[in-house]
């Protein structure tokens, strides 16, 4: 393994972990915005864990390919 194929891998693993967390920040400022109209009891929000799932999925196989 050379310098660059390290670099790149550390980089990866750097970058999916901020993509990671970027994303989670993201849903739970939709999530609480969307359940501000909401009754004061249900403070859940139906969609926003399906559409976090939907997106770290997306990741995963937005990189599957580009390692192909």
């Amino acid at each position: 393994m050379n310098i660059n194929q390290i670099v790149n891998m550390v980089i990866r693993m750097v970058m999916r972990r901020v993509m990671s967390r970027g994303i989670n920040a993201g849903m739970d400022v939709v999530g609480r915005k969307m359940s501000k109209g909401q009754p004061e009891g249900t403070t859940d929000v139906p969609g926003a864990r399906d559409s976090a799932k939907q997106a770290k999925q997306m990741i995963r196989m937005t990189g599957r390919t580009g390692r192909m």
